[in-house]
């Protein structure tokens, strides 16, 4: 924590979270927040999925719900903004109180529950590309009441598909009943030829690509069956992982029985392990977006080494502030040139190399 972020940390801690990020997204909205210099370098330059990133460090879906800052957080120097969960029909989530800090763990659980105003206001907030000063992904989730998962993720592909610059396709979030169900190799099948379906009809000429963001807190055999399903569909990249509903051992925090989904420095080594196995298992052939606990640059190049193009993040900026993102850029820097990569991409799966 530095700069102006250490002097507000003592004010924001005091209120309550949820009502913390909500001020954080006003200043944002209103141009308070000043901009910060993004690190620019080619060295972190990628282009993916026929997108250019500026760097690998992107904001993870769950702090933009409604798309209401993501050009204001491309200007914190961010790589590119993930938005959502977005819903087909608006709801309002789980009872407050539903997010929780656990400073002492740098962490935090959230049991928000797809809070959003629905896919119509999303639509209405998202900037047109010509706007865009970075790539914008729109995460897809289900209603809490509907029945059929499956048309809920193809009315939300079909509605985005010629606005965003890339889809996710989330049934990871432990906190709508029955979700992470559709992780299943038969379930998952089913609805990724819906999505696929609603894909080609919505855009035929420039498809989207179509990620799947999965949960930490699989088997073996679960992270087989979405590896295969993701090869066998031709899925264009996964996102490991979401945040997980274990308890590691030794968390201090009052709020550690909190239920919900737990992110931050806790959940960094079991993200990290589901990442690389999916690396391992799709024979590193499906990019990879690693996201859970990442908080430095070192956290970042071991997700890379791990087996991820690129990487997200959000927690750490409860405590970090957005200063964080170039130090973590510039830090990756100063990793490579340690370890003798010129480029960020020949650092991709390093560890598998090994």
């Amino acid at each position: 924590m530095s700069g102006l972020y250490s002097l507000l940390w003592p004010f924001v801690r005091r209120l309550d979270p949820e009502t913390a990020h909500g001020l954080a997204v006003a200043a944002l909205k209103r141009g308070l927040v000043p901009a910060c210099r993004p690190v620019d370098t080619p060295r972190l330059a990628q282009s993916l999925w026929g997108m250019d990133f500026a760097n690998p460090v992107g904001l993870a879906a769950g702090f933009d719900k409604n798309a209401e800052v993501s050009e204001a957080m491309l200007g914190q120097g961010f790589g590119f903004v993930e938005v959502g969960t977005v819903t087909p029909k608006p709801q309002p989530g789980n009872p407050k109180p539903r997010l929780f800090r656990l400073e002492a763990e740098r962490a935090v659980i959230n049991r928000m529950g797809f809070n959003g105003d629905g896919m119509d206001a999303v639509l209405g907030n998202l900037p047109p590309h010509a706007r865009r000063s970075g790539p914008v992904g729109v995460n897809l989730g289900k209603n809490k009441t509907s029945e059929d998962a499956a048309a809920d993720y193809a009315a939300g592909v079909r509605a985005f598909a010629g606005v965003a610059d890339y889809l996710v396709v989330n049934v990871s979030s432990p906190n709508t009943p029955g979700l992470r169900a559709l992780q299943g190799r038969g379930e998952l099948g089913e609805l990724l030829d819906a999505v696929f379906a609603a894909r080609m009809e919505a855009a035929p000429d420039a498809p989207p690509p179509v990620l799947l963001k999965v949960a930490p807190d699989l088997t073996e055999d679960d992270k087989r069956d979405i590896a295969a399903v993701a090869l066998d569909k031709r899925l264009d990249g996964l996102i490991a992982t979401n945040t997980t509903i274990e308890r590691p051992e030794g968390l201090r925090d009052r709020h550690r029985d909190e239920a919900g989904g737990l992110s931050g420095k806790p959940l960094f080594e079991s993200s990290t392990r589901v990442l690389a196995d999916l690396y391992r298992l799709t024979e590193g052939k499906i990019p990879l977006i690693g996201v859970g606990g990442i908080s430095s640059g070192a956290d970042a190049y071991a997700k890379i080494r791990a087996g991820a193009s690129l990487v997200q993040l959000y927690t750490a900026l409860v405590y970090e502030g957005p200063g964080l993102v170039g130090r973590i850029n510039r830090d990756l820097v100063r990793l490579m040139e340690r370890d003798g990569f010129a480029h960020v991409s020949d650092a991709v799966g390093a560890d598998h190399r090994e």
